[in-house]
């Protein structure tokens, strides 16, 4: 079982990821950088938060068009699993593997804080070690955390359990007040049709340590090890 980190020229929590696979959940990791293009001998991917080009033209924008992404899509496309954090669901949706785009915050701040997001769904390879209403304490940090998408496509995601995550309180309470960002129906993430591929805007990786706030980020890391365990035997 291998994991590889996505780094992207802006890329900031690369390193937090690759810690918490190397320390937390003992499993071999390297760095991939973005010019990369075989990723054959990887199992799962992780595209970290960060700031890729700087943000430059729209968030996620200009990495979507790396070389590494075009094979990060036939990864996708044979089933492998996925998992984009903050700007990696970013470029997630730039590059289509997501649906839907993240947009500006609905007051324009940039909103550094810790967050509760309730667990919609326990059927992906991500979520299967949680429980449905669970309610995760997990940080955010972004500017462009907003998701929206039309009409067709949150009736799609919602009639095929697509949304993994919503902003609650910390009841799990899904309200207006809760929404930190101003996104559809308190989306915190979602998943692919076929749920290999994860997008969330909140850092799991910044919440494996009860120093950092927050453990309540492993078990998103755990079912990922699981997944690939079960997928390889």
């Amino acid at each position: 079982m291998k994991f590889g980190v996505i780094v992207f020229p802006g890329s900031n929590c690369d390193h937090d990821a690759y810690h918490v696979i190397s320390k937390h959940v003992g499993q071999p990791v390297d760095f991939i950088w973005h010019r990369e293009t075989d990723l054959s001998s990887y199992d799962a991917l992780i595209i970290p938060g960060g700031f890729s080009y700087g943000d430059y033209l729209r968030a996620g924008a200009l990495a979507s068009f790396s070389p590494v992404m075009a094979s990060v899509k036939k990864f996708a496309a044979q089933d492998k699993l996925v998992l984009g954090i903050c700007n990696g669901f970013q470029i997630l949706c730039e590059a289509g593997l997501l649906p839907g785009a993240l947009i500006r915050n609905r007051e324009l701040h940039f909103v550094c804080e810790h967050v509760n997001v309730r667990v919609e769904s326990t059927d992906t390879p991500f979520t299967h070690e949680l429980r449905r209403g669970q309610v995760l304490k997990m940080p955010v940090a972004h500017a462009e955390g907003n998701y929206v998408c039309d009409d067709a496509t949150f009736e799609e995601l919602t009639r095929d359990n697509r949304v993994i995550f919503r902003y609650s309180d910390r009841d799990g309470r899904v309200s207006p007040e809760a929404n930190i960002n101003g996104s559809r129906d308190n989306i915190a993430g979602i998943c692919s049709r076929g749920r290999n591929v994860m997008g969330l805007m909140p850092h799991p990786e910044r919440a494996c340590e009860d120093a950092l706030g927050s453990s309540d980020g492993r078990a998103i890391f755990h079912s990922l090890v699981g997944a690939v365990t079960a997928i390889a035997a």
